[in-house]
């Protein structure tokens, strides 16, 4: 099943993005050629074009398209970005950001995702995404710095650790608040003279954990 024997569903992916607010016309593009029914599992592939979150393995989920596609509006991506992820998952969030930076690094904790994702963003030709199994709260210090990172998992505060691999100019967006319930999406803004702090929309994503999954 591909994306162009869908056309009706993605009409209306993309109208509903727009209607929601979003302007940038190589984001719009990207999510129109990013197959996002092949980031989701099979059972679920129908509805891989309406706007909500879907399940997908290790109880983790793939973001609903309007979330995915706001949160990487808000990163202001250009071709000579590096760009950290927390949290891999499917791979789809990343498979966004590869078509609109230099390089993407994404970070995930479970193998089973991990490796799924890889082999996924290899297949479909995403060459300039790296996987790295690990902990998305306690990176090696040999990472970074980056001028752009995304968080896609809920965390109660942003780690300053985190903050310090952002370059001068750099954006760090992430979902911040209880891990059960609703989180705000925090933009940070690294400028010569500290941080700029914003607070965007309310979201819900799964906890960011720390650790490498034992078992998964």
């Amino acid at each position: 099943m591909t994306s162009h024997q869908h056309p009706h569903e993605k009409m209306m992916f993309q109208l509903t993005l727009r209607r929601r607010g979003i302007s940038d016309q190589a984001v719009l593009r990207t999510m129109e050629e990013v197959p996002r029914e092949l980031f989701v599992d099979e059972a679920d592939r129908e509805g891989a074009y309406r706007d909500s979150a879907l399940p997908i393995a290790c109880g983790q989920t793939i973001s609903q398209p309007f979330v995915v596609a706001y949160m990487t509006e808000q990163l202001q991506l250009q071709k000579r970005h590096r760009v950290l992820e927390i949290g891999a998952g499917s791979g789809y969030q990343a498979a966004v950001l590869s078509r609109l930076a230099g390089q993407v690094l994404t970070v995930e904790r479970y193998r089973k995702l991990a490796d799924a994702a890889r082999a996924r963003l290899e297949k479909l030709d995403y060459h300039n995404v790296e996987v790295m199994l690990g902990d998305g709260l306690n990176l090696p210090a040999n990472i970074g710095p980056f001028d752009r990172i995304i968080v896609t998992a809920a965390m109660e505060q942003i780690p300053e650790n985190l903050v310090e691999r952002l370059e001068v100019g750099g954006i760090l967006i992430a979902p911040v608040g209880p891990h059960q319930g609703v989180q705000t999406l925090i933009r940070l803004t690294r400028s010569p003279n500290g941080i700029d702090r914003k607070e965007l929309v309310e979201v819900r994503f799964v906890p960011a954990l720390p650790g490498v999954a034992r078992e998964l």
